[in-house]
This record gives structure tokens, sequence and C-alpha cells, in this order.
């Protein structure tokens, strides 16, 4: 199958595409790991597209599409695809069916992880690592066994960091951008009956076997 995995920042689509890739072989296409890649391997694309990314300009839709286009001439058809933050706006849903039919696919499922705003506010915002060997912690969810003071469960550390953009403002703030680019695609594929929405906060195991029951269905 090939899938659209939707989700805002937090939400746990990166957790769910790796299940994906891994129980199903699946290939995850990020445009923006691509674009990247790209620009590293210095490649045509990537020299065109570097002062773009790097002056935050929005890269042209035919660019990306050409990168997608690329990706699947080495793909063979029995390999399910999951695009992740692409498309973004239905003229590029619109070009993304064009590619696909292209090389004889089509998009199978659209799948949103739902969210709660607040609930998922709560848990971007409260979870840290530890500064030595990177275990995850939440400070109402799952906090270390030794509190007084912090210590890592696994390394001992008494380190630990949080990442800066880990704040209420700027959770919101993506949030907000991800409904805004969001919102225009979801009717173009709804009209073709394609949308299903998981619950995005329920346990990573649950959020697993609801988007497993969808793709069985």
């Amino acid at each position: 199958m090939n899938i659209i995995l939707l989700g805002p920042p937090g939400a746990g689509k990166g957790t769910q595409a790796a299940r994906l890739v891994e129980r199903h072989g699946m290939r995850q296409l990020s445009t923006g790991d691509m674009l990247r890649a790209a620009v590293q391997a210095e490649t045509p694309t990537g020299l065109k597209v570097k002062a773009i990314m790097e002056s935050g300009g929005l890269v042209p839709d035919e660019i990306v599409s050409s990168l997608i286009s690329d990706e699947l001439v080495a793909l063979p058809q029995t390999v399910g695809l999951i695009f992740d933050g692409y498309p973004r706006t239905e003229a590029q849903a619109r070009q993304l069916d064009e590619i696909l039919a292209r090389h004889r696919r089509k998009i199978d499922r659209v799948i949103e992880l739902a969210v709660d705003e607040d609930a998922l506010v709560e848990r971007i915002t409260g979870r840290f690592t530890c500064a030595h060997c990177g275990a995850g912690y939440h400070e109402k969810f799952k906090l270390p066994r030794n509190t007084d003071p912090l210590m890592c469960d696994h390394c001992g550390s008494f380190d630990f960091k949080r990442r800066p953009d880990d704040n209420e403002q700027t959770v919101r703030t993506r949030m907000a951008e991800y409904r805004a680019k969001t919102a225009p695609i979801l009717p173009f594929y709804e009209a073709r009956g394609l949308v299903s929405r998981v619950n995005g906060m329920a346990d990573i195991d649950e959020v697993t076997e609801e988007i497993e029951q969808v793709l069985g269905s």
C-alpha cells in the first residue's frame, strides 16, 4: 500500500512510520530528508536547492516532484510507500497523483494521527533526556526512579537536557502551522474516501494496532 501519514509534531509519526517500515518493508519518503541528502551529496538538484533552503525559502514543487519521481524509479512495485511531510497543498496532492500514476501506483490511505492539542503540549513540553546516554524521560509520565537528585536509570548521570524548541509557544506555533498546511489537502482525499483517523494520544502499541486495522480494512 501507498499511504500518507499525517500528524502534528510530537504526535508520533516518526515512531509509527519506523514500525511500518520494519513490519511491512515499506519505504518512508520524507521530502525534507530527501532534500537534505541531495544537498549533502551535491547532486544537481541539491545544488539548486541549497541556497533556497539556507535562506529559508520554499523549494519549488517541481523540484520536490522530481526527487520523488527519481526515488520511485529504483523501487519495485511490491514496496509500499509512506509519504511524510508531503503533500502539503492540494496542488501538490494532484501533482503526486500524476507522479504515482506514471509509476503505476496510487494513494491507498491517508492516515491522520488525531491529537488533543493541550495534552500534546503537555507531552512535548514535559520531556527531557539524559545528557550522557540520551535516555528519554518526562516530568509527569516517566521520571527517573531517583528524583532527589535526578539520576538517570540507565547510566547514573545527573545531567539532563531539553530540546530548546520544546516550549509551549513553539509547540503551539508548530501545531497552528500544521493545521494551516494540512487543512487544504484533507477534503481532497476525504472526497475519495481515503482518510482514516487514529487516536494519536493512545499508547504507542495501541496506535500501531489501529493503523494495522486501517491498512487491513
